[in-house]
């Protein structure tokens, strides 16, 4: 009996080499897994796609309502970089006037333009004789025949000076150092227009700002109560997938990437309403612009600012999705 047994023993031990040989499985490899996850986000973003499209008049109404909440403190700001444009003239306006004595010879004043002209903190130096300030002033007057009868010219050389930086200190010092220099009767500088308008601006600015705080809230409220309304729709589905062992990231996905999607439309539509917005505007601008002899007009929407516009209404779209799905993925576990 015990040799009827052996052959029963040494079965069974072969049976255990037999599986000790079986090579282990290690589970799919990196590629699979790459590709399966590729495959994953692929058909999670074509049917987000197919989704908005199904309600296209829906779909369109709501990136409108961002495009119309992104492009009004864009518009603004671009506004306001078009009026400091404007001043920029503002190295004319903050232009120091140096009234020289009146015994000062046109070589006197040329050549102290031209050691002005040399200083580091100055843009330009230009010399207006005496003849030529009675010439404007005359002309400008209108009081022409009543200064000729005048025995001498009253008026003095000018040098004008722009500097290179509107600033109040540095001009301030400028003007101090120009004043004290041989000939210099008077040295002039008016900055209280410029200073009005560089507060103007700045609370422009500080405007802009907080409109864009409470707008970027607005938006998350809109993309949110419209991600909302798409996971109601879905509830059913969703709780499907998830009592199959669907985890929260691949039910999240779809969502986010509709929020991104919505952020891509509202872009390009803010875009485009702050093209049209500005080129309609210009007309307007131009035309008053040519009244007071100037050729300013509005720039338009610069390539950067354009895809910035675009790229924060994405990253807005996908942050109000993932905020609104995070919000009611607890209350999607299958019942």
């Amino acid at each position: 009996m015990s040799e009827q047994r052996n052959p029963k023993a040494a079965e069974r031990v072969g049976a255990v080499k037999a599986k000790a040989d079986k090579p282990v499985d290690h589970g799919p490899d990196f590629s699979t897994l790459l590709h399966a996850w590729l495959e994953s986000h692929r058909s999670s973003l074509l049917d987000s796609l197919r989704r908005l499209a199904r309600q296209p008049i829906g779909s369109f109404f709501t990136c409108l309502v961002m495009a119309i909440a992104l492009s009004l403190p864009m518009g603004l700001s671009l506004l306001l970089d078009n009026v400091e444009r404007l001043g920029g003239s503002w190295q004319r306006a903050a232009q120091i006037s140096l009234y020289l004595k009146l015994e000062t010879s046109d070589a006197a004043g040329q050549q102290l333009r031209d050691e002005i002209a040399g200083m580091g903190d100055v843009a330009s130096a230009e010399w207006i004789s005496r003849e030529q300030a009675l010439a404007d002033f005359q002309q400008q007057s209108g009081l022409g025949e009543a200064l000729r009868e005048l025995p001498d010219n009253p008026l003095p050389g000018v040098v004008v000076v722009t500097p290179k930086e509107v600033d109040k200190p540095t001009l301030e010092a400028l003007r101090q150092n120009l004043s004290e220099m041989p000939g210099v009767e008077q040295a002039q500088l008016d900055l209280l227009w410029v200073e009005r308008l560089s507060a103007i601006l700045k609370l422009g600015e500080h405007f802009v700002f907080g409109l864009t705080l409470l707008l970027v809230l607005a938006l998350l409220l809109v993309i949110g109560n419209t991600i909302r309304l798409h996971i109601e729709n879905r509830r059913s589905e969703i709780e499907v997938i998830k009592l199959v062992g669907g985890t929260d990231g691949y039910v999240r996905r779809p969502f986010l990437y509709m929020g991104a999607l919505y952020g891509v439309g509202a872009g390009l539509l803010a875009w485009a309403v702050l093209a049209f917005g500005l080129d309609w505007l210009n007309d307007a601008v131009v035309r008053l612009a040519g009244l007071y002899g100037s050729d300013f007009a509005l720039a338009g929407v610069p390539t950067d600012d354009a895809l910035s516009l675009l790229l924060g209404a994405v990253l807005l779209g996908y942050i109000g999705a993932w905020l609104a799905v995070a919000r009611h993925l607890s209350e999607l576990a299958p019942r």
